[in-house]
């Protein structure tokens, strides 16, 4: 397999990657015997890494964190591989690229950019996936803060008419109150992740009315 761009410029390292990849798929035991599950640890863990070289600025820790998280990808795509009914490589890139020139018709196609991008983007995934609710789709294992981020982003792209605070915040006072009310909680003998769950709860709640009146 040798990978080009679009433009024709090769990338022998990646399909080097790939290669050896296969290779330890083969030859060593501890690779071996990898399978999507026990690989979960190591993706959470690469991910939260490439998040801190992200933050720090650090362009070799950053060059070396994705290269970390793109063994995930390979290593998860050569185990599917070996599956009777698996996908390889060259099946995950043709489909996510195939699926960003399909959201993308203003780029690729002789759509005008719609004025809301996001509300198209979210309009277009909900019809590719039959999805009839905002809330399908969020993976549970996020923490209560990022599902919460998420299904607020969700609502105001998708237009449920669920009332949600807006009001100007600039970034370091978002961290300084975050933080405030985590203090404040603990001081009261509350749990702030607890709390949060709880209302994220509340807001699916609100949600799912909204949508069933909209129906």
């Amino acid at each position: 397999m040798t990978v080009a761009a679009a433009g024709g410029e090769v990338f022998p390292e990646l399909s080097r990657l790939a290669e050896v990849m296969a290779t330890l798929r083969r030859r060593c035991p501890w690779d071996a015997e990898q399978t999507h599950r026990s690989l979960v640890q190591y993706l959470i863990e690469e991910t939260g890494e490439l998040v801190e070289a992200i933050e720090t600025g650090d362009q070799d820790h950053l060059a070396e964190e994705l290269g970390d998280l793109l063994l995930q990808v390979y290593f998860h795509a050569q185990i599917a591989s070996e599956a009777a009914d698996g996908f390889d490589l060259d099946d995950v890139a043709a489909g996510v690229a195939d699926k960003l020139v399909r959201r993308h018709p203003h780029v690729f196609a002789a759509e005008t950019a719609p004025a809301d991008l996001n509300h198209t983007w979210e309009q277009r995934k909900a019809a590719e996936k039959g999805r009839t609710s905002v809330l399908e789709g969020i993976p549970e294992q996020l923490s209560a803060l990022a599902r919460a981020n998420k299904i607020i982003s969700r609502t105001r792209s998708r237009k449920v008419d669920v009332e949600l605070p807006d009001q100007p915040i600039e970034p370091a006072e978002v961290g300084v109150q975050i933080v405030a009310l985590v203090a404040r909680a603990q001081a009261a003998g509350i749990d702030p992740d607890q709390a949060v769950r709880d209302a994220v709860r509340d807001l699916e709640a609100a949600v799912r009315t909204a949508e069933g009146d909209r129906s």
